[in-house]
């Protein structure tokens, strides 16, 4: 049975479950890292909040076919909202000093990659969105489009801006 046709587990499962218990056993670790990639603090949890949206919304899919574009979108999304939400809750906290930082953290964080998400943390939203989905995930620009609810011709855009400026970046850091 094919992981992305719910219709396939539709006559022997109602609910299409194990199609999307299929999906899920073959696109959660994905997921987990493009929602690790697009920044958010928990990406396990916006990964199978996103499958759960799935499980509660499956049947009102126009294409059935479509579940994949579907979670990828809903990680975006919650990924942008969490974003959105810890930015106005971090402004009530004072930021941590240099000092609060693991000796852990700091051995496992090269400074070339930190350099790079750093970089990448401050691009605006939908250019990060764009790389991400091209680049770290490797979609094409059709499915990085449907990701993101845009054309694909605005996630070309949007990566040509997002590189520009993360070159930019990265050679004022070097």
């Amino acid at each position: 049975m094919d992981a992305l046709d719910v219709r396939c587990g539709a006559s022997t499962d109602p609910h299409g479950t194990a199609a999307i218990a299929g999906l899920f056993a073959a696109r959660y670790p994905e997921l987990v890292r493009l929602a690790g990639l697009l920044g958010a603090d928990d990406p396990e949890d916006i990964a199978q909040e996103a499958f759960a949206r799935l499980l509660r919304n499956h049947e009102s899919l126009r294409d059935t076919g479509a579940a994949l574009g579907y979670v990828r979108a809903t990680v975006c999304n919650l990924t942008k909202n969490r974003l959105r939400h810890l930015r106005i809750a971090r402004l009530r906290i004072p930021p941590p000093s240099p000092s609060e930082v693991s000796p852990e953290q700091t051995a496992l964080l090269r400074a070339e990659h930190r350099a790079v998400i750093t970089a990448l943390g401050a691009l605006p939203a939908r250019q990060q969105q764009a790389i991400v989905l091209r680049y770290w995930l490797g979609l094409s620009a059709a499915e990085s489009a449907a990701a993101m609810g845009v054309s694909a011709g605005t996630v070309k855009s949007q990566v040509s801006r997002g590189l520009a400026a993360l070159g930019r970046a990265l050679e004022e850091h070097s």
